[in-house]
């Protein structure tokens, strides 16, 4: 049985609250590795030698793993369907138009997704949906240019694309051998659970993620049959970053007001990795309570720390570094801020 005593050993001090009115309404810890590119760590929080899933921030590796392999090429996937393949997309027409095209290209129907479905986190996509009168689908799902991605990997190996999903499946056995080489920790060290999407996620700890990220800045430090395809992968996330998340989130904004210098990713759960390019850092966070609206305000206030953001970066991110709190009717009532002693 798993120990349900307090894992993360964040301190007693909060790093984020929520505020409404003139009242702390409720407090989010989190944990931090920042790392440099040799695995020293400049400053961090909590324990970071525990494994933690990275969800949706090991999207990266994954792409990383089609690419390498052959598969984004043979199947002739565009710069913006590769940063599909590393996104976590909002679910708008011009995401779903580019997981259609990824599917097309390999010669699946939508019925070949497995990721489950889920309606559009894109606002507006979705009540256009709803107004449709059509119910949300897999290529609706964050993950399903991943899933896309995935079933390309399983077509390029002669593997049975019907159970991409198993651990057992050469895709997926080949993705779980790109990370452990990419993250420099043998196979066997990785913790594998099952994602939200179905497909088999790794966990490992903060401090070893922080690393892979940092070294994004110095792809010498990766085997050289993985280099060029970090090098496009990174790059189409970077020319393309409403692909990786969507319009007005915060990893879209993020690349937006600092490339080329950062790439980020962020995942479930209250998990973040940013690749801090210019200095050679890599950050991950992992949010305590797994609410992922702390993550915005603690990372830019560390990459401000650094001098990661310049001030025309910092008034184009202004909504994320201190998110407020509407109700119903549209009202500010509050605001999502570092806690006084960050």
């Amino acid at each position: 049985m798993p120990s349900h005593k307090n894992p993360f050993d964040c301190g007693q001090r909060a790093a984020v609250v929520v505020t409404r009115g003139s009242l702390v309404e409720s407090q989010h810890f989190l944990c931090y590795a920042l790392v440099d590119a040799a695995g020293a760590i400049i400053d961090s929080r909590g324990d970071i030698e525990r494994p933690v899933y990275l969800r949706s921030s090991a999207k990266p590796l994954i792409c990383t793993a089609v690419v390498a392999s052959g598969a984004a090429d043979r199947f002739k996937f565009s710069e913006t369907e590769i940063a599909l393949a590393a996104a976590s997309h909002s679910g708008e027409p011009m995401h779903i138009a580019g997981v259609r095209a990824m599917l097309q290209k390999i010669g699946l129907e939508e019925s070949a997704l497995q990721c489950g479905a889920h309606a559009p986190s894109h606002e507006p996509s979705a009540r256009a949906l709803c107004a449709a009168g059509l119910l949300p689908q897999a290529i609706h799902n964050n993950c399903s240019g991943k899933h896309a991605g995935i079933l390309a990997l399983a077509l390029h190996l002669d593997a049975d694309y019907r159970s991409y999903l198993s651990p057992e499946n050469p895709a997926q056995v080949t993705i779980l051998q790109t990370c452990a080489s990419l993250l420099d920790v043998p196979r066997a060290d990785l913790v594998i659970g099952v994602d939200g999407c179905g497909i088999p996620v790794i966990a490992v700890p903060m401090k070893t993620a922080a690393r892979f990220f940092a070294r994004l800045s110095k792809l010498d430090y990766f085997p050289e049959h993985y280099r060029d395809a970090l090098r496009r992968v990174c790059a189409a996330m970077q020319a393309h970053p409403e692909y990786v998340a969507g319009s007005g989130r915060f990893d879209t904004d993020l690349m937006l007001a600092t490339r080329p210098d950062i790439v980020c990713k962020g995942g479930a759960e209250g998990y973040h990795a940013t690749a801090l390019l210019r200095h050679g850092l890599g950050l991950t966070v992992k949010v305590a309570d797994g609410n992922y609206r702390a993550i915005s305000p603690f990372v830019l206030a560390r990459l401000q720390r650094e001098g990661a953001l310049s001030d025309a970066a910092l008034e184009r991110l202004a909504k994320h570094r201190r998110p407020t709190i509407r109700n119903y009717a549209g009202t500010i009532v509050g605001e999502i801020d570092l806690a006084a002693q960050e």
